[in-house]
């Protein structure tokens, strides 16, 4: 069997924030994107990728820098969006390797930034949603942020949270988990 059949891209993404709403004429846009590589039939987690993406659309407020620790200066130096989800494809072969998220924002955040700016989608659309199939590993009724079930699994927070490296490293431990159980969906 081929070893890439068993890999996984884990995805989380950091964006633009604020307090309450944007301020006018800003959207969120994603300003880090955490990417660890899972070998789901060995049960570990590979590497662990960091991409700083230059906002364009918005700046970064001291309320995300308070929650992410990324600031305006560090993502100032980032790529360009198009640049990042170039470097995913090329780079991180997002489109022939499985991925999966924490939720669905990290999906829909790539969809909706992509359709606004013209860039091509990075992924293709073998995506799992890790706190679904994580929720149902464990029989629990509502759904868990990542810090939590990290918590029900016995599993420690690893990093910061809230960085997307950090968190993609702590999800694809939570998703090693999951498949531990025999309880990862494939296909």
């Amino acid at each position: 069997m081929d070893v890439d059949e068993y890999l996984l891209n884990v995805v989380d993404v950091e964006a633009t924030c604020w307090e309450g709403q944007p301020p006018p004429g800003q959207v969120s846009e994603i300003i880090e994107i955490g990417l660890t590589v899972v070998d789901l039939r060995a049960g570990e987690r590979l590497t662990k990728h960091r991409l700083l993406v230059r906002p364009t659309r918005s700046v970064v407020s001291p309320f995300c820098t308070e929650l992410t620790g990324l600031t305006p200066t560090e993502v100032a130096g980032g790529q360009t969006f198009a640049d990042a989800c170039r470097e995913l494809t090329t780079q991180h072969r997002t489109r022939s390797l499985p991925w999966a998220s924490w939720g669905d924002y990290d999906r829909n955040q790539f969809t909706r930034q992509c359709q606004q700016t013209g860039t091509e989608y990075p992924f293709n659309q073998h995506h799992t949603n890790a706190k679904v199939a994580f929720t149902a590993s464990y029989g629990l009724r509502r759904r868990h942020g990542m810090a939590q079930a990290l918590t029900l699994a016995g599993l420690p927070l690893e990093g910061r949270h809230h960085r997307g490296d950090d968190d993609s490293w702590n999800i694809a431990a939570l998703i090693l988990d999951v498949a531990a159980r025999g309880q990862w969906p494939t296909g």
